[in-house]
Order: C-alpha cells, then structure tokens, then sequence
C-alpha cells in the first residue's frame, strides 16, 4: 500500500482515514472490532477519533477512544496503527477549549481511555478565541518532548487562524500544525480551495477532509424531498439538496455509469486527486460500507472525468 506523508512529519499512513465517532454510537463494539479488523487486513492503519466522541449519547463516556484502545489491546497492534485523536470539544464538567491546563488535563485521559503512551497526532478541534495560540502550541510542545504526542494538526481552521499558528511556530520555535481537517468534497468546496489550501500548499501541509460523503449526500441515493426519509441523516442531507447539488450528482452519475464503481468510491477517489489532500475520512457502520469506501482508493482518474466533475463555484 502505498503511503503518505502527513505534512512535513515523520508520520506517513496509508491513504485512507477510518472515522470512528460511530463506534458506541451507530456501531456497537462488536461491529466496531469487525470493522477495525477489516481495515487492517486491507492494509490501512489511521483511525480518527475525538475526546468528545460520542459523549451526545446520552451514557456514553468518550466511547470512541475507550472501544479503539479495547481493540488495540486486544489486537496487540499499537505499533502498526496511527492513532488521530482531538481535544477541545465542550466535554461538560471536564472542561472544553485550548488551554495549556486543559489541554494537560485532556491528553492523559486520552491516553488512557486509548490504553497507550503516545498519540500519533493530536489535534486542536477547533479554534479558542479565549486563549493565545502561543499558550496552545507551547502546550503540544511539552507534550511532544515527553514524548506522548508525535505531531499535531488543527481542525475548523480558517487561512488567518491558521497563519497566525505558523507565523508564531516559526518565530518561537514551536511545533507546527501538519495538518488541517476541515470539511470538504465534491459538494463542499469552498472551506478548502481558495487562501487556506494556497497557505497549506506553500507550506506543505496536509488537508484531512471530513464530511467526505457530504453526509451520505455523495452516494447518490437522495435525489428528491422524499429520498431523505430513508434514513435518520435526512435533515443532514437536506441542505445539499438543491441545484449545485443537482448538479454535482449529474456529472458522478455520468462517470459512474461509464467507469461502473459507486458514487460512494467516486468521491473517494475524487479527494485523493485534490492538491494537498492527505487522505479521506469517513466513517462507517458496517464492514460492507468500509469494502465500497476503500474501493475508491484504488480508483485512478482520468484528466477528462477529473474536469467533468470539476465544477466550480459550489
């Protein structure tokens, strides 16, 4: 499997992301552990989680990392997987935001819900007004020299945000940001394209995209008002059911139809065409979602099908 290097670090994964916010959530351990299991044994080894994943439920404890570090311990594979996870996130009583303390706070409970010494790449999930970036970074600093973080990235990062984090990393001799995770797809172009991807590019960044099935939008089964009674993502859905969206679903289903894969493998493969672009990330429920997502891995693109899709101004 051919591999990709995560912004200038050290760190190279396989090009494909596993979300796991539906570990607890839509997938319980079980499916999770078969899912994990049939990403490994294609090759792959980056999974994403969250401190806050998926503390919505009502009971559930940062379900996502403690059933990641169950299956890693059980697996015995630490050392042959990367581990993505973020803090941040409004956890309630246990504090939110981008402070030295909790971000100290947060990166032990990680660690242990993980059942591991080091995360892969810890992420800010998303940007704190309330607290000088300069406070942040120093922070990931000391973690990175204890040796319990290898590299961080950001996420939900606008081209000023993110320019006043490597201005000051440059000038103080801090770590970096390596990567951004911002939304971004076929549908969604513009959280992305324009003065965050040229800053990224100049400074050789990577773009995690989520949200790369524009919530379930890109597989091709909503078309009308009443698709989106199909599943509980339907309100999700709704906002890209318009004419851009229209749009968009045209031009896939004509490459579809000729090159005959899914709409699903097509925004994969899509993605991994984009300049900057580090790898996918979605998320799944079922072992059967995971085979059709990675099938767009291995999809290459033509110039002809890549402008047929390129549709601007979305």
């Amino acid at each position: 499997m051919d591999q990709r290097s995560v912004g200038r670090s050290a760190l190279t994964i396989a090009p494909f992301i596993l979300g796991t916010n539906t570990a607890g959530w839509t997938a319980d351990q079980a499916t999770s552990f078969d899912i994990f299991d049939a990403f490994t044994d294609q090759g792959f080894g980056a999974f994403d989680t969250a401190d806050v994943y998926s503390r919505w439920v009502p009971g559930n404890d940062s379900e996502s990392e403690r059933i990641l570090g169950r299956w890693m311990k059980a697996r015995g594979n630490r050392d042959r997987v990367q581990i993505f996870t973020k803090v941040g996130m409004d956890l309630g009583e246990d504090g939110k935001g981008l402070s030295a303390a909790h971000i100290e706070r947060a990166v032990e409970a990680s660690l242990t819900r993980l059942q591991t010494d080091y995360i892969d790449l810890y992420q800010s999930h998303l940007f704190d007004a309330a607290v000088p970036q300069q406070e942040t970074l120093t922070a990931y600093d000391r973690l990175i020299r204890a040796g319990k973080v290898r590299a961080i990235g950001c996420s939900n990062f606008d081209a000023t945000q993110l320019g006043e984090a490597l201005s000051l990393s440059g000038a103080e001799g801090l770590p970096r940001y390596e990567t951004v995770q911002n939304e971004y797809n076929l549908r969604t172009r513009h959280k992305y394209e324009g003065d965050l991807q040229d800053l990224m590019l100049s400074q050789g960044l990577s773009l995690i995209p989520f949200y790369s099935l524009s919530a379930g939008f890109l597989t091709g089964k909503y078309r009308t008002e009443a698709d989106l009674g199909q599943s509980p993502r339907g309100n999700s859905v709704s906002r890209y059911l318009n004419d851009d969206g229209l749009r968009v679903l045209a031009a896939m289903d004509q490459v579809t139809a000729e090159r005959g894969v899914s709409h699903a493998a097509l925004a994969m493969a899509w993605l991994l065409h984009q300049p900057g672009v580090l790898a996918p990330l979605a998320s799944v429920t079922s072992v059967a979602q995971l085979t059709t997502l990675l099938g767009g891995v291995r999809l290459t693109l033509s110039a002809e099908e890549l402008s047929l899709l390129d549709l601007k101004g979305l």
